[in-house]
């Protein structure tokens, strides 16, 4: 077999196979391991430092000629020095795969201007790019990675940065671009940060925009509602100081928002006038709001986004079944996917489940996760209403039993992924019964010491992914 096979079929298979194999199949030989390298498109490294690092990393590097999407981070604490990042940045600079590279992840530490401008010259074809920036912020490097779409930045947290240098100002609008970034993610921009607003005039094309952990805008939102007209996925993550008035300009000067994700972080007031004033048809709305969301802010979600096709709460601890009734009520057939992770009006209301199900016949998707005290016939309930399940949720729904792998049996014949971590109610038969007559299983996420032979054997036959 090994001298039947050529390079080049051989080459076509590895590039088939999912990652868990690649171990595998490096043992076999050394041909098999030239030509998996020679194949691979996609890397993955951690950086652990080392008296022959660069030497070592540059062989391995040269023996990839095919990557078009790398990652590297690193190990080490505190991060690499400056020298180490620009000695990393040059390694993949002069690589035999540079003009291929479209997707680079550094986060070996701070990257300062100069190693980007070498890798904007030998990287000219990067489409996505993830790196991490000392301060004072200076963005206009973008300009040197004409196909760039996708940009995520990561300010440096260290309290000893300095912030000598010279700042990009809001004002300095003498050179405004028009950038072709379609996804821009930025974390930790802080309060007194300037250098952003060229940034935000410039990115005319932006559909999704990601903030983390930011406690300013790093300019003016003069300049932020430029990038907004055509803006369609917006998540916002601990940004509590800036969440507001975002919301604000997302429901004055955006139409075609769809997507909006808010964690930790907002004003009951804030919200209530987003989801009363936007004007935008809002499809997937996912919170995680422990003291600001409350039965309020659903009854404006129901009378104003009633194409919602997505909706999922965490922690939300206010939210009573009131609320979600309307809710349900409004969005009728079109809800397909419904998260309540931690929500204690699962547990709280007794019938609810069952309430929703009936008005929510079209669900495709059903995440109850960590609802620790839900019992089976309230489960049950739920499921007798979901003919359409296709994905079902339940990690640390801890009193859940084997009846209810039962009804899932019965009632949910179209399930595909199922995951039960930490329910300790069901036992490894229930698993091995279940995995062996669900008739479209194809993915189940379980503890290890639940599954039998049996079920194991069931596994392998049907090819079902088991996640322990």
């Amino acid at each position: 077999m090994e001298s039947v096979l050529c390079d080049e079929l051989l080459q076509e298979i590895f590039q088939r196979l999912p990652p868990s194999s690649s171990y595998s199949v490096s043992l076999v030989c050394k041909r098999w391991l030239y030509l998996y390298r020679s194949s691979r498109t996609s890397l993955s490294l951690r950086l652990i430092p080392h008296h022959n690092l660069f030497p070592s990393l540059s062989s391995f590097l040269s023996q990839h000629p095919s990557l078009s999407s790398l990652s590297l981070l690193s190990s080490s604490d505190p991060s690499p020095s400056p020298s180490t990042t620009s000695h990393l940045l040059s390694l993949f600079s002069s690589s035999c795969f540079s003009h291929r590279l479209l997707s680079l992840r550094f986060l070996a530490g701070p990257v300062c201007l100069s190693s980007l401008s070498s890798l904007s010259n030998s990287c000219s074809h990067l489409t996505s790019l993830f790196v991490t920036l000392p301060r004072p912020i200076i963005l206009r490097w973008v300009l040197s990675f004409p196909c760039l779409k996708d940009l995520s930045i990561v300010l440096c947290s260290d309290d000893d940065d300095s912030r000598d240098g010279v700042w990009e100002s809001d004002e300095d609008s003498d050179s405004d671009s028009n950038l072709g970034l379609e996804s821009l993610c930025l974390v930790g921009i802080r309060g007194d940060d300037w250098g952003i607003g060229w940034l935000w005039r410039s990115c005319k094309k932006l559909r999704r925009l990601q903030l983390r952990s930011c406690q300013g805008i790093g300019g003016s939102y003069s300049c932020f509602v430029h990038c907004l007209q055509g803006l369609q996925e917006v998540e916002l993550r601990t940004c509590r100081s800036v969440v507001d008035m975002i919301l604000l300009k997302l429901s004055e000067n955006c139409l075609s928002l769809n997507s909006l994700l808010v964690y930790d972080g907002g004003s009951r007031e804030g919200l209530l006038h987003f989801f009363t004033h936007c004007r935008s048809n809002l499809r997937k709305l996912d919170l995680r709001l422990p003291l600001d969301l409350n039965n309020s802010h659903l009854f404006a979600v129901a009378a104003n986004f009633g194409g919602l096709v997505t909706l999922r709460l965490q922690s939300c601890c206010l939210v009573t079944g009131e609320g979600l009734k309307a809710l349900a009520m409004a969005v009728g057939n079109g809800l397909e996917e419904l998260a309540l992770i931690n929500c204690d009006v699962v547990e709280r209301e007794i019938g609810l489940l069952a309430t929703l199900g009936q008005h929510l016949r079209a669900l495709r998707k059903l995440d109850l996760s960590h609802s620790e005290m839900l019992l089976d016939k309230e489960l049950i309930s739920v499921l007798v209403s979901c003919l359409h399940l296709i994905e079902l949720r339940l990690r640390g729904c801890k009193r859940l039993t084997g009846a209810a792998m039962v009804s899932m049996l019965r009632s949910c014949k179209r399930l595909e992924t199922v995951d039960i971590v930490h329910c300790f109610g069901i036992e490894s038969k229930a698993v091995e019964m279940f995995m062996k007559n669900s008739p479209r299983l194809r993915r189940i996420e379980v503890e290890q010491n639940k599954l039998s032979d049996a079920a194991k054997m069931w596994a392998s036959n049907k090819f079902i992914e088991v996640v322990v």
